[in-house]
């Protein structure tokens, strides 16, 4: 599916940030196709812009709670399961492939039990029982900013793979 955007748009949330930027881009999937990723949405969308919505819900997740929030909340098998972290790596975010792949061998070895239905104060638990993704967690954080602006960089530099600009 086509997704339209107006150019103004664009270039007036790339001024202010690389996360509007990125956001105004997000925002225009979730208007024409609706507001969640999910299958039938993924339908409508090709594989780069089904990775840039997934990479902004990845570092939300990611910023609110780790990997253990992301993995709790039902998202592993969309990040783990799937080519994403092969997909950060061919956008030329190899450190970040990497920083996935450690992750996702953490995910596939306890996936079970980080999945089941918990109370909030077992949740909260897992945090310490899982305490290898505290490190990849502070990798995220302190990294976050140059991950979101090389995605924005390569967004920029492919915007017809994932947006049509209007005049």
């Amino acid at each position: 599916m086509n997704i339209n955007i107006k150019e103004a748009t664009i270039s007036q949330a790339a001024s202010e940030s690389m996360d509007a930027f990125l956001n105004v881009i997000v925002n225009a999937f979730k208007t024409q196709v609706g507001e969640e990723l999910n299958s039938e949405s993924m339908q409508k969308l090709n594989a780069d812009q089904i990775t840039l919505w997934g990479y902004c819900m990845l570092r939300d997740e990611l910023m609110d709670g780790g990997f253990v929030q992301l993995i709790y909340n039902g998202y592993g098998p969309f990040f783990f399961d799937n080519p994403f972290a092969k997909a950060m790596r061919l956008w030329g975010l190899h450190d970040f492939s990497k920083l996935l792949y450690k992750a996702k061998g953490i995910y596939d070895e306890h996936k079970e039990d980080l999945t089941k239905e918990r109370s909030d104060e077992e949740f909260m638990a897992l945090f310490e029982q899982y305490p290898a993704f505290d490190d990849l967690d502070d990798a995220f954080v302190e990294d976050e900013e140059q991950i979101t602006a090389a995605i924005a960089y390569y967004v920029d530099e492919h915007i017809a793979d994932f947006v049509t600009v209007e005049q």
